[in-house]
């Protein structure tokens, strides 16, 4: 691979890394490189993702005060239905036939920028529930809930805080559901898996998308590192191809922007975020469509 190669792959590590910190989706721009370069399909997805692995270490490095605040919602079973998931997403990859990824990509797309856009509302309709559920034997808070009418975590400065309630939420069959679903595919093909997470925790637990990119970002580095342990296991039995020269720039360019992304993420407001998650998902929609 030339030099000029390489440089354009490092350049896009460091602005897959900054959007992969922010929003997600950063391997959208690394891997169509890869097959503008000739690589093959799965060769460039078993590439892309070992590169990316260091865009979420620079990322958790920079949201690691958030991320141990999360600790105390008990991340047990969530961490380990990511790992498990994962890593069946991974092994399909092996096996399933490239044009696969055609027909999955678009799909997830859809319903990862629906859950963003509609994430409120979807998480106010949860929150009622829930209440309506414990009205039973709490009717104050019932009325409590319906007054007010607004996610579990109302919007201010609690709000990006982590809640006592969020420890249930982690453990919901529901909710690890969904986000077993999304790791498989993270797994499968890790691009655009962090719109989903985002998606899937903000209507899940109420709070900002700001408030819960950290756990998105640990997440994706749980998954980005199951994938590439299967690939270089595939790699070493089956001789799975990996072009080491080009995973290696993007690691590089990918490391500085996922840290400098974790700083410019704390900093955007839940407005703005929101219209950078949909942008990007419409561009990566368009472009896996075309």
């Amino acid at each position: 691979m030339s030099t000029l190669s390489l440089a354009v792959l490092f350049a896009m590590g460091v602005l897959a890394g900054t959007i992969n910190a922010a929003v997600g989706s950063g391997s959208l721009l690394t891997l169509p490189v890869l097959l503008a370069l000739g690589v093959a399909p799965g060769t460039a997805v078993r590439t892309n993702t070992l590169g990316m692995v260091f865009s979420t270490i620079g990322s958790v490095i920079g949201f690691r005060r958030e991320i141990a605040a999360e600790r105390s919602n008990r991340l047990g079973p969530l961490v380990a239905t990511v790992l498990v998931c994962a890593a069946i997403g991974s092994c399909l990859l092996l096996i399933s036939p490239p044009g696969a990824l055609e027909v999955v990509v678009p799909v997830l797309i859809v319903v990862a920028l629906g859950l963003v856009i509609f994430q409120p509302r979807i998480a106010s309709a949860l929150a009622r529930r829930r209440e309506r559920g414990d009205g039973a034997t709490r009717r104050d808070e019932d009325a409590a809930a319906d007054a007010s009418a607004v996610p579990a975590h109302a919007p201010g400065a609690d709000a990006l805080r982590p809640s006592p309630a969020d420890a249930g939420v982690y453990r919901s069959p529901a909710f690890l559901a969904s986000m077993g679903a999304s790791s498989l595919y993270g797994g499968y093909f890790t691009a655009a898996q962090g719109i989903l997470y985002l998606g899937v925790l903000g209507v899940f637990t109420g709070r900002p998308l700001r408030s819960v990119n950290a756990t998105k970002n640990l997440l994706s580095l749980l998954v980005n590192l199951t994938a590439a342990g299967v690939y270089l296991v595939a790699h070493v039995v089956l001789d799975a191809e990996i072009v080491w020269a080009a995973a290696a720039a993007i690691a590089m360019g990918s490391l500085l922007g996922g840290y400098a992304g974790s700083h410019v993420a704390k900093r955007l407001p839940e407005g703005v975020l929101r219209g950078v998650i949909v942008v990007v998902a419409v561009v990566a929609l368009v472009r896996q469509i075309l």
